[in-house]
């Protein structure tokens, strides 16, 4: 049995992923700001002994409580999983929505990716849950691509770091996948061609499975994704960056 912390988890991959952990018998901590969402979350879960915490991970204040949790409870495992984004062409987005979704996946993912590897034994495991865009410009989305490029980077120097120490740290980086990620951002999954979509259970799946493996420091979730981006290095960045500029939810709008 393992402790695990998953933030993001009231909805999607990462109450998906924390309902296939509890059924392998791990107990759960979840993570997310609206309580109502929370609680229906945790009864979701299969077992018992699992809790939850409402924090609203870009309030500082509610950063600080789930910091000060990890430092009272020790957790195996760490899936900061909690982002947001917003879809729409740059100057279109008030600069304020993208500076919060910018301390949500990069400030607050930093703040507690600290708090857990302070406190890390041999054989825990740290998650940092970025996407597909890691690799990828997103036109009408540049600023949400950003910060994901940011994680996959970040997590890549973290593994070496504590590689010696057998304390695993991994870049998940999942494709667009049939969440409510895409409506809350302003679009919707039909806004993707099906051939680029994942099931949340694939998604979690696959990231429980490189939790597992303890093996690469960055993940690319499904083969489509894997195969697309294989595509990509065979074109100048300039015509992969049309390409996604055309498929792209926020130029769409």
């Amino acid at each position: 049995m393992r402790k695990v912390l998953i933030t993001g988890a009231s909805g999607g991959i990462g109450l998906e992923t924390a309902k296939q952990l509890a059924e392998l018998g791990d107990k759960i901590t979840l993570v997310a700001r609206n309580q109502g969402k929370l609680k229906k979350a945790a009864e979701a879960l299969s077992g018992s002994g699992h809790d939850m915490l409402v924090a609203d991970l870009t309030n500082d204040d509610d950063l600080k409580k789930v910091l000060g949790h990890l430092k009272i409870e020790k957790y195996d495992i760490l899936i900061n999983n909690a982002g947001a984004g917003i879809y729409g062409r740059f100057n279109d987005i008030p600069l304020a929505y993208q500076l919060n979704g910018m301390h949500l996946n990069m400030d607050a993912l930093v703040n507690l990716s600290y708090g857990f590897l302070q406190h890390a034994r041999p054989g825990d495991t740290l998650v940092n849950v970025g996407s597909l865009l890691a690799h990828s410009s997103l036109p009408g989305g540049a600023v949400y691509a950003a910060t994901k490029s940011f994680v996959a980077n970040f997590s890549e120097s973290l593994w070496y770091e504590y590689k010696d120490r057998n304390i695993f740290v991994m870049g998940f980086n999942p494709g667009a996948a049939n969440s409510d990620f895409h409506t809350n951002a302003g679009g919707d999954t039909s806004d993707f061609p099906d051939f680029v979509m994942s099931s949340v259970q694939n998604v979690a799946g696959e990231l429980i499975k490189a939790i597992n493996n303890r093996s690469k420091p960055r993940v690319v979730q499904g083969w489509k994704n894997r195969f697309m981006l294989f595509g990509f290095k065979l074109l100048s960045r300039k015509a992969a960056v049309n390409i996604m500029g055309r498929i792209s939810p926020g130029m769409q709008h």
